[in-house]
């Protein structure tokens, strides 16, 4: 990226900076191309000629014309970039969420459109580090959670269809591991049991970390390259290291913007909701390490290459929650 960029760090500064176009589109540019050498994003080919008047590029390999916007989550959008830049920086600054009504009012275009546009940009959230959290010498808390309607607020006729059974049954599971003083993964899981709760603990987790969790059952005979302690949320919360209250505290940011903010969300959407909460989590400002507005938007926009999805993809056309897994899967 050019370090000559002077870019904004408050709301107020991105709004005036981004709406210069030549700005914005000097910006885009450095971030696609950090080397800056554009390459066609169809056959990568470096001849080719530029259209100033159009901010296009015409490609002599493929003999088609790109723009900035191809290969990125800004793909075949008719919305300008200093509309997108405003959204990527809402989104990635808002606490508890925000929703895509007050997008469309804060950009003027229409509440569809907005829907659309974020999810797009919680694709660039997406995280894709395969870097396993903990290791030696470091606590890791582990937990699950339920996100579902609460029966107390249904009107009696939906809870008749959506409460068939006690408990958590019609409810999505989700299992969070944080590193004490570290990051975060959180991911759907298909049930409690066993098999996926240990499952997602050695895909995300290093050998030799100090595992925290709760009581619960599934959590039993862990490998041994884990050193597990568990707390009985039962007689108490704490007891010295053990217990799972950073990841707790998540839990609440995590149900108080869906709650709160987007209110209803579909069960096969609800990685992309996750995405999101965990990306700010991840990159919150904390004593040792400050993380200001402008540079959680500087870390969001350099994953927007190289990731795209259509809204008949995001929509699962021809699809409905009984068949969530061919609505937009979650990115590999």
């Amino acid at each position: 990226m050019n370090k000559n960029l002077q870019l904004p760090k408050t709301l107020q500064e991105a709004v005036a900076y981004f709406s210069d176009a030549q700005k914005t589109f000097d910006y885009a540019v450095s971030l696609r191309w950090p080397d800056g050498n554009v390459t066609c994003p169809r056959c990568n080919s470096t001849q080719h000629s530029f259209i100033s008047t159009r901010r296009i590029w015409f490609c002599k390999g493929c003999k088609k014309q790109f723009t900035v916007k191809v290969g990125t989550i800004f793909e075949d959008s008719a919305l300008g970039m200093d509309k997108w830049m405003i959204a990527v920086w809402l989104i990635v600054n808002a606490k508890n969420g925000i929703s895509s009504y007050e997008i469309g009012r804060a950009l003027g275009i229409t509440q569809k459109s907005a829907w659309f546009m974020m999810h797009r940009v919680r694709l660039a959230l997406h995280n894709k580090n395969f870097v396993k959290i903990g290791g030696s010498g470091k606590e890791v808390e582990v937990d699950e959670t339920f996100i579902g309607g609460a029966a107390r607020f249904m009107h009696a006729d939906k809870r008749k269809l959506k409460i068939v059974d006690r408990g958590v049954k019609g409810k999505a599971a989700i299992m969070g591991m944080l590193e004490r003083g570290g990051q975060i993964r959180a991911n759907v899981v298909p049930n409690r049991r066993k098999h996926a709760l240990h499952g997602e603990i050695n895909k995300h987790i290093a050998a030799g970390s100090a595992l925290y969790t709760d009581a619960l059952m599934s959590y039993q005979y862990l490998p041994e390259h884990f050193s597990h302690k568990t707390i009985d949320h039962a007689e108490r919360y704490v007891d010295g290291q053990v217990h799972t209250n950073e990841l707790e505290n998540f839990w609440s940011l995590l149900k108080r913007g869906l709650k709160g903010t987007y209110v209803n969300v579909e069960p096969f959407h609800l990685f992309r909701y996750l995405d999101e909460q965990v990306f700010r989590y991840n990159n919150r400002a904390t004593k040792e390490r400050f993380v200001g507005d402008g540079d959680r938007f500087q870390m969001a926009m350099r994953h927007i290459a190289n990731r795209r999805i259509t809204y008949e993809q995001l929509t699962g056309k021809g699809t409905d929650s009984i068949h969530q897994h061919e609505a937009g899967p979650r990115p590999s």
